[in-house]
């Protein structure tokens, strides 16, 4: 079995200081946890970023000063920014951080319900064109996937041509789709082979799919973004607790941890 790469999503769009103290706002803060969850064994830094408030923002300057902060602390992390940005933002926002010529971003590749009355939009028109900017940006996505049709218009689009294999999904279990081992099952057996694949969980969802992760050969997502407790009731300090505790799991399962140079190898960057 291949090295587990863990993937850090240290703020989000969604969640704030009310929520956990520690979520970081700030260039400074941002890099701090990011230096955190590396130091704890994240190879893959998520990246979202916000304005001193905790405004989200896509915007272009802020994403360089966050990269920037980072790859001072952590010259070989992999920077991953998101481009899903926060609900109700443009396409021409949320693609800011593109034009910044990162490794990867983030492709979501559907539209989703996000709780109450928020939808996050992705029409069939976004999903198409951010994979054709991509590939011409030399940006690797990340197939982000929140229900098993999502993994239909991957599949679709890049027959089309307008996503490049092999892929890497994300699969975000918990928000639209239901966070058990069947479901996760079944979303790894409906993508193409070759393809490479992380979980995250929401909530308390978020380390039981991090073990089925590790042992079903695939990969982990943690972070503030996704989760903010270390265990129920106990707030995590840092990201880098959370990386932290996926690690203690990996060593128990036998499976080893990919550094940002393996990481690389693994996702074909």
């Amino acid at each position: 079995m291949e090295k587990l790469i863990i993937t850090a999503a240290i703020c989000g769009a969604e969640v704030t200081k009310e929520h956990n103290p520690a979520v970081p706002y700030t260039v400074e803060e941002i890099g701090r946890e990011a230096e955190f969850a590396y130091k704890a064994g994240a190879s893959l830094i998520h990246l979202h970023v916000r304005e001193d408030d905790g405004t989200p923002t896509q915007d272009k300057a802020r994403f360089k000063a966050c990269i920037d902060e980072i790859k001072r602390r952590c010259p070989d992390v992999i920077i991953q920014p998101s481009t899903g940005g926060a609900v109700g933002m443009t396409d021409l926002e949320r693609l800011q951080p593109t034009e910044l010529s990162p490794e990867m971003a983030t492709l979501d590749c559907g539209t989703c319900n996000f709780g109450g009355d928020e939808v996050f939009v992705n029409t069939e028109n976004t999903i198409k064109n951010f994979g054709k900017l991509m590939i011409e940006r030399g940006v690797k996505p990340e197939i982000e996937v929140f229900d098993k049709g999502m993994i239909d218009y991957a599949i679709k689009y890049a027959k089309q041509g307008f996503i490049k294999e092999p892929m890497h999904f994300d699969f975000v279990m918990g928000v639209q789709i239901a966070a058990t081992a069947r479901d996760l099952a079944f979303m790894v057996d409906s993508i193409p082979q070759g393809s490479t694949w992380t979980v995250a969980g929401v909530g308390r969802h978020q380390f039981p799919m991090a073990a089925l992760g590790i042992v079903m050969g695939g990969h982990v997502r943690v972070g503030f973004e996704d989760n903010v407790y270390l265990e129920k009731g106990v707030l995590a300090k840092s990201n880098g607790e959370l990386v932290e505790k996926v690690v203690k799991m990996a060593n128990l399962l036998g499976r080893e941890i990919a550094n940002p140079a393996e990481a690389r190898k693994i996702l074909g960057l």
